[in-house]
C-alpha cells in the first residue's frame, strides 16, 4: 500500500522570468461580477451587484501575475467608499508586488425621484462606473449616465404647433477631491436639461413635464455648458468632461455634445 507522505512541490509558472523585455501597463481579471453595498443619500445604503475589473501593472522580467490575489484582495471591499477603495489598491499593490493598481466598478444605482405634481416616488436607475488608481497617488474617476429630455429650441421657433422633443443621456465623469453624492450628480443633469425624466408619472405630472419642456426649450450645446457652469461651481470637483447625446426623434442620427475641464 502506498504511504502518503506529503503535498508535491508544484511549479510556480507565473513567476518565471521572461526575456523578451515588455512591461505591462495592466494585467488582470474583468467582468467579474460581485455584490457590493453603496452610501444612499436618503436611505443609507443601497446593494447593487457590480462588474468588476481589476489590475496592476507588470515588470518586463515576469512572465505572470497571481490571479486568484485580485478575489482574495476585493474581499476586503466591504462597502463602496473613498477609504475602502484606496485600501484594495493597496492590497493589490502588495500582493502582487506592483508599483501600480487600477480598480473599475461598474453597476447600477437606484436614485428614489418623486414626480413633480403629484408626489409619487418610485426608483430610477442610472448606469455609474468608478475607476479607482493608484500608483504613487490615489485618484477616483466617477461616471454617471442619467436619462433626460431636450426640446428643440429651433424645432419651437419655426413650427406653428408643438417642436420635436426627445430622450437624452447625460455622461458625466469626474475627478472631485471629496465626496460628491451620485444623486447629486443626477440633479445637476435634469436642472441644466429642458426636463427630467421620470420612472412614475400621473396625467397631472405627464402635463407639467410636457409644459416645463416647451417653456425651455435646449440644444445638446446648451445642455453640456449649462452642466459645465454648475460643474464650474462645485469646489469639490477639480475636472470633469460632460457629454449629452440626444436621441433625435425626427431624425435617423443623433446629436451629441462635449465639453471637457482639465480632463485626462
Amino acid at each position: 500500500m502506498a504511504v502518503f507522505t506529503g503535498v508535491k512541490k508544484l511549479r510556480d509558472v507565473q513567476s518565471e522570468k521572461d526575456v523578451r523585455n515588455v512591461p505591462l501597463k495592466y494585467v488582470g481579471i474583468d467582468n467579474l461580477r460581485w455584490p457590493l453595498q453603496l452610501k444612499d443619500k436618503k436611505r443609507g445604503v443601497q446593494n447593487t451587484v457590480a462588474k468588476v475589473r481589476l489590475a496592476v501593472d507588470l515588470p518586463q522580467d515576469l512572465r505572470g501575475t497571481h490571479m486568484s490575489r485580485f478575489v482574495e484582495c476585493l474581499q476586503e471591499l466591504e462597502y463602496l467608499e473613498l477609504g475602502q477603495e484606496e485600501r484594495v489598491l493597496d492590497l493589490l499593490k502588495e500582493h502582487l508586488q506592483a508599483r501600480s493598481a487600477m480598480m473599475r466598478l461598474e453597476f447600477p444605482y437606484f436614485i428614489q425621484k418623486s414626480a413633480p405634481v403629484t408626489g409619487k416616488v418610485a426608483p430610477m436607475d442610472i448606469d455609474c462606473v468608478y475607476t479607482a488608481e493608484k500608483g504613487e497617488q490615489f485618484s477616483l474617476k466617477v461616471r454617471v449616465e442619467i436619462p433626460i429630455q431636450t426640446l428643440c429650441p429651433c424645432s419651437k421657433e419655426i413650427s406653428d404647433r408643438g417642436a420635436h422633443n426627445q430622450r437624452a443621456i447625460a455622461r458625466i465623469e469626474i475627478l472631485a477631491g471629496e465626496m460628491v453624492w451620485l444623486e447629486e450628480l443626477a440633479e445637476m443633469a435634469d436642472k441644466a436639461a429642458s426636463a427630467p425624466v421620470y420612472s412614475l408619472l400621473k396625467r397631472l405630472d405627464e402635463k407639467f413635464v410636457t409644459e416645463h419642456a416647451y417653456d425651455n426649450p435646449r440644444f445638446v450645446e446648451d445642455v453640456v455648458r449649462e452642466l459645465a457652469l454648475l460643474l464650474d461651481d462645485d469646489r469639490r470637483i477639480k475636472s470633469y468632461r460632460v457629454q449629452v447625446k440626444s436621441i433625435e426623434s425626427i431624425h435617423n442620427h443623433n446629436a451629441f455634445a462635449v465639453v471637457e475641464k482639465d480632463w485626462q
